[in-house]
């Protein structure tokens, strides 16, 4: 009989210990734009986009049961649900297996567990060049909605 070896993890697909400071339970659906300068873990739906301003350190994760349609503004994403949207990370995005994208995924880094599923670009950008343009789409987002449109 042959021998199985137990498959070994790889590094950069290993969850990361986040202190998540507000979450969106499951059987919760927000309709609007959420802004939070914490760190935020949805495994609820949220229409809408979810963002931080730039200055925040704050990771956005997305349990498996989470769906989020809008666009991701965050320094840190993590994902394991649906995003039918843009994800913009200062940082970093993590696709957990099981997890799906119908957007583009602009990161400094990334990385992609076997089963993720993306619908669109991976733009890499570097991290001068990524928060310039988060700045932008943060900006363009708040006068809309100082605006009221």
């Amino acid at each position: 009989m042959g021998s199985f070896k137990k498959q070994r993890e790889l590094p950069f697909c290993t969850p990361s210990i986040e202190h998540f400071d507000t979450f969106i339970g499951n059987p919760t659906e927000i309709h609007g734009r959420i802004v939070s300068t914490g760190s935020l873990r949805i495994d609820g739906k949220i229409i809408g986009n979810v963002e931080s301003p730039a200055d925040a350190n704050s990771s956005i994760a997305l349990g498996r049961t989470g769906v989020i349609h809008g666009d991701i503004f965050a320094q840190r994403v993590l994902v394991a649900g649906l995003v039918e949207g843009n994800i913009y990370a200062r940082d970093k995005v993590t696709l957990h297996e099981g997890s799906e994208v119908r957007g583009d995924v602009t990161y400094n880094q990334i990385s992609i567990e076997h089963g993720a599923k993306i619908n669109g670009l991976l733009i890499a950008r570097n991290e001068e060049h990524a928060i310039e343009q988060n700045n932008q789409a943060f900006s363009e987002s708040w006068e809309k909605i100082k605006n009221g449109s």
